[in-house]
């Protein structure tokens, strides 16, 4: 490990053979946390390469637990975390959207590590419990159209850092690994990231699996659709900048998607929202970022018509009875 670190200082690349045995042997225990420490800020001078985050990747599938629920062509939505603006639980919220709209989706997360509340701390504080069966699994993707999977259960690697994670409190590669790792490996993946070079990263990673995908980028920093700027949208059709106004919004302010200063502060916001007695900036922050997950997997849907489906099923309440179903099924 001594030599891997020199190699990096160094400004060296790792190969993805070596990312991926690294990532073996901090989950067998064989890599203190000085030096996981130490190898995450290295990562912070520099930019991971596509060999680097593939290495790793293959490291975290082939030690993942296996949940297989292809037959439901699930999708998930997610962002990299590590943008800095402790924004309420967006892509959460959009995920239940989604499902009200009668899409499937596997959601996988995980506690907050740089932000007050990750998408697990939110889904802990409804009262569900975390699960691998999968029965149980398939029984929330028939009766709600959506299922949750918490990160760490279905992944070692992601507990063993964890805690080094948290101390750290700063963006990581772990960020980029986890949109990669979801157990599932669902058939549609939207993505927040939280700046171009990602966005560029993922797009290449994503158009080699041949993954249908939408990657989003706010141009002032936000990993998800904020309405607080321009964005960028990347996909199988290619890049596109949008506008809000050029969808019907106005902008937004950065304090109006405040996630709170606690984990029950942030459930707040979020059963807020699908009860629709948030703000404005809260509720059209979730149906933009629910529409662009929808024309993921509708992609011959033009983004208006996407957006008229995400209204119906926030204000028609339909989001709202798959979150009851939901937290009686998984509680």
């Amino acid at each position: 490990m001594k030599e891997i670190l020199y190699k990096l200082f160094d400004s060296h690349y790792l190969s993805r053979e070596e990312a991926k045995q690294i990532l073996f042997n901090i989950v067998n225990g064989d890599i203190p946390d000085t030096q996981i420490a130490s190898l995450i800020t290295s990562f912070l001078m520099r930019s991971i390469s596509v060999d680097e985050i593939l290495g790793f990747r293959d490291a975290l599938l082939e030690m993942r637990l296996p949940t297989d629920l292809s037959e439901y062509s699930p999708l998930d939505i997610v962002g990299t975390g590590g943008d800095g603006k402790n924004t309420f639980n967006i892509s959460t919220s959009a995920c239940f959207v989604v499902a009200g709209a009668g899409y499937n989706v596997v959601k996988h997360g995980n506690y907050g590590a740089t932000s007050i509340s990750g998408a697990s701390n939110v889904i802990e504080q409804l009262g569900v419990k975390f699960t691998t069966d999968i029965n149980l699994l398939r029984k929330s993707l028939e009766n709600c159209h959506i299922t949750y999977l918490h990160a760490p259960l279905f992944s070692p690697a992601l507990k063993a850092v964890a805690p080094v994670r948290k101390s750290l409190g700063v963006r990581n590669f772990f960020n980029v690994l986890g949109p990669l790792v979801n157990p599932v490996q669902p058939k549609y993946q939207m993505l927040g990231v939280y700046n171009l070079s990602m966005l560029r990263l993922y797009s290449y990673i994503y158009q080699e699996e041949d993954k249908k995908f939408c990657i989003v980028h706010s141009l002032d920093g936000y990993d998800e659709v904020s309405l607080t700027s321009q964005f960028k949208v990347s996909s199988n059709k290619g890049e596109q900048l949008f506008v809000p106004e050029e969808l019907g919004f106005s902008r937004v302010s950065q304090e109006a998607l405040y996630g709170g200063d606690t984990p029950e502060e942030a459930a707040q916001i979020f059963r807020n929202v699908l009860n629709c007695r948030a703000t404005d900036a809260q509720m059209n922050a979730v149906l933009v970022n629910a529409a662009f997950g929808i024309q993921t997997i509708d992609q011959e849907k033009p983004i208006g018509e996407c957006l008229q489906i995400a209204e119906d099923s926030l204000y028609g309440k339909k989001a709202l009875m798959v979150l009851e179903k939901f937290v009686t099924l998984n509680s």
